[in-house]
């Protein structure tokens, strides 16, 4: 009779640990990466909602031919989300919610009349941006991260009514 050898291969504990704390290495280096992404698609998505949304607001305007409003959801809290809604019917189209964990600084100070601290974009029968008071606005809204406040976009609304979005930490000339 032939005693068999045992020729079963295994890991040894220490090779187990090796592989654990490579694992470990590579986690720690990725997530921080991973959490920056996530937190850049957030902020870049609300970004384009509110434009889109604004661009909504202006194509109504021009099609009822009469003045259409985004305003913050609660009053004079953009965090709080938008409506959009036509001024003289006051039949609102739709709500942004909330945009927890995007905020914009400041609260949104941006977009206030000049006589006023009433916060909201007015599109005229024309399509032009104007405040509460009837004058123009130009100005840009800047939205942050609160678990990743080093993110930041700027969303400009240029004389023209042209939109922008821009990237103060790689376009810091653009974003003046």
């Amino acid at each position: 009779m032939r005693l068999q050898k045992n020729t079963e291969r295994g890991s040894t504990l220490l090779e187990m640990m090796v592989v654990t704390l490579i694992i470990a290495i590579m986690s720690c280096i990725s997530i921080p990466l991973i959490q920056d992404s996530l937190a850049t698609r957030q902020l870049e998505w609300i970004a384009r909602s509110f434009i889109e949304h604004a661009h909504f607001a202006r194509q109504q305007a021009l099609h009822l031919s009469e003045s259409v409003q985004m305003t913050p959801r609660i009053e004079n809290d953009w965090n709080s989300g938008w409506v959009i809604e036509s001024s003289g019917s006051k039949k609102a189209w739709f709500m942004q919610g909330s945009i927890d964990p995007v905020y914009f600084k400041g609260g949104g100070k941006q977009f206030s009349g000049p006589n006023t601290s009433q916060k909201g974009i007015i599109f005229n029968a024309a399509g032009a941006a104007k405040t509460a008071q009837g004058g123009f606005v130009a100005n840009r809204l800047i939205l942050s991260h609160r678990r990743r406040s080093n993110i930041e976009r700027h969303l400009i609304l240029g004389s023209g009514g042209r939109w922008r979005i821009c990237n103060p930490q790689v376009d810091s000339k653009a974003c003046r």
